[in-house]
């Protein structure tokens, strides 16, 4: 099953006359301003002055991730209140989904994770998110009819803090944060810089192009081919709080290759004193 969608061919199964794809608007955006106390981003306010048609608002803050704590700023949330989110969205279990944001591909890629992690068997993000859709947009608020998924627990896909460790030195661990956050040169957010000793720094923001569109596949192979995936090797990602590491994760699947999620990511690893910390270019 495609992990992306283009426009086009979203126009299309939107075409009268057949049935759509669930539409999940998740626009977020991660704002440090709003760490310093700034007003943070208003994903719903974004929602409501435009959408595709038929979207429905999902809260990445509230709805794909649980309370910050000790297991990092966006933890997996509770699985009965996620399924009951994404009824009340309209999903079911035997209807395609289709999810976008507002271009950076990031919190679209936290809500595919999600849905499939848990067992949906057909979801896509919108390569390009908000931006790439040439079509006409809404400010109606739908009321789809309630769904029938029902997430399974989420085990296969999915790394803890010491099997992130483990896989650093017997797979492949990729630190999808900016290269400056891995060697620890700024940290706006944690407690700390620096990175999983033995993870290997892979931007996500190197997996697209210009327009915010997923480099082609094969280039994205030979990408990752670079960094040290290649064959049967394990591959493991993670970022700052399981949101940006999505991407990676999406980007990987978009090349063939299965990926895990750490999750907790950079801010559960970092709140730990006793979990150790490398800085600079080099892995260890």
């Amino acid at each position: 099953m495609r992990a992306i969608i283009t426009a086009t061919e979203l126009a299309h199964e939107l075409r009268p006359g057949v049935t759509p794809p669930v539409l999940l608007d998740v626009r977020w955006q991660l704002s440090v301003a709003k760490a310093a106390g700034a007003p943070a981003f208003d994903g719903r306010a974004e929602y409501a002055a435009g959408h595709l048609p038929g979207a429905v608002f999902v809260d990445l803050d509230r709805e794909l991730a649980a309370a910050a704590g000790a297991h990092g700023r966006h933890p997996l949330p509770d699985l009965a209140e996620f399924g009951a989110a994404m009824r009340r969205a309209g999903v079911s279990a035997d209807r395609p989904v289709v999810v976008y944001d507002g271009g950076q591909g990031w919190a679209a890629a936290r809500a595919w994770w999600m849905l499939r992690s848990t067992g949906h068997p057909d979801v896509r993000v919108l390569d390009g998110g908000l931006p790439s859709w040439q079509g006409d947009l809404s400010t109606g608020t739908p009321a789809p009819a309630e769904g029938d998924f029902v997430p399974a627990p989420t085990a296969a896909g999915l790394l803890d803090a010491d099997g992130a460790a483990a896989l650093a030195r017997t797979g492949v661990l990729l630190d999808a944060r900016a290269g400056e956050r891995y060697r620890g040169e700024v940290e706006p957010i944690d407690r700390v810089g620096g990175h999983i000793p033995g993870a290997v720094s892979a931007p996500t923001t190197e997996n697209v192009g210009p327009d915010g569109r997923f480099l082609p596949a094969a280039e994205l192979r030979d990408r990752f081919k670079a960094l040290g995936v290649s064959g049967d090797t394990r591959v493991g990602v993670y970022c700052g709080s399981g949101v940006s590491g999505a991407h990676e994760v999406l980007a990987l699947a978009v090349a063939g290759v299965p990926a895990d999620l750490y999750v907790g990511s950079w801010s559960e690893w970092s709140s730990d004193p006793a979990r150790p910390v490398a800085v600079g270019a080099d892995p260890q």
